[in-house]
């Protein structure tokens, strides 16, 4: 009588855990991923959304015509907002989203014969308060700027490990905008373009001083 007092005392405690569980499991939100705040890691849900809108086609195509000489030749110094290379119709300064209609999600223009360049920030929509169309070579006045060096490349600490990123994330936050895609700088493309976090791996190191040999003392 013991032996049997004990199995049912047990099947009454296993099915009054289950019942707990069930209804734990059930209530609505009890398991639910917590949304992730909208400026974690450098807004870095950007890279996430712009991973998921743009099929795996478009983030591993490469078109090679950019380098990263054209890149800098468009900008006034290394992180500037580039100059605006092509004609810009007159209509187009009443309604500036008109520029996200190729540079929003990229794609290739037969007019160009070329990929857009994809925005890291298309929810700025005053793209001429940025970015400027070059209409002559003269210059308003005499002036003797020298632009600075462009951050180097390749400065992983191993041969193996992921190189830092070399800037700041200001108004560069969707790594996936510049570095995957047709019209992706070939230097600086990746070839994992399915990884959505890229920033586990690739921390930002802003080098504001020579690198020292390290030596043991």
């Amino acid at each position: 009588m013991k032996r049997t007092d004990r199995k049912g005392k047990l099947a009454t405690c296993v099915a009054i855990l289950g019942f707990v569980g069930l209804s734990i499991s059930s209530a609505p939100g009890a398991f639910a991923e917590s949304p992730s705040p909208a400026n974690y890691d450098n807004q870095g849900y950007k890279i996430f959304a712009a991973q998921r809108a743009t099929p795996e086609t478009n983030l591993t195509a490469n078109s090679v015509n950019r380098n990263l000489a054209t890149f800098y030749a468009l900008r006034q110094y290394p992180g500037s907002p580039p100059r605006i290379p092509h004609e810009v119709d007159l209509t187009f300064s009443g309604n500036e989203t008109d520029c996200l209609s190729c540079h929003a999600k990229g794609g290739y223009s037969p007019e160009f014969g070329k990929f857009a360049p994809v925005t890291p920030h298309p929810e700025n929509v005053l793209c001429y308060q940025c970015h400027a169309q070059v209409t002559t070579t003269d210059l308003f006045v005499e002036t003797n700027w020298q632009s600075i060096n462009p951050p180097k490349l390749g400065l992983s600490f191993l041969s193996t490990s992921p190189p830092p990123i070399p800037h700041n994330l200001q108004m560069r936050e969707n790594c996936i905008a510049c570095h995957t895609g047709p019209a992706a700088v070939a230097e600086i493309r990746i070839e994992h373009a399915g990884r959505g976090d890229c920033r586990q791996c690739h921390a930002t190191v802003v080098q504001t001083a020579p690198l020292k040999v390290f030596e043991r003392k």
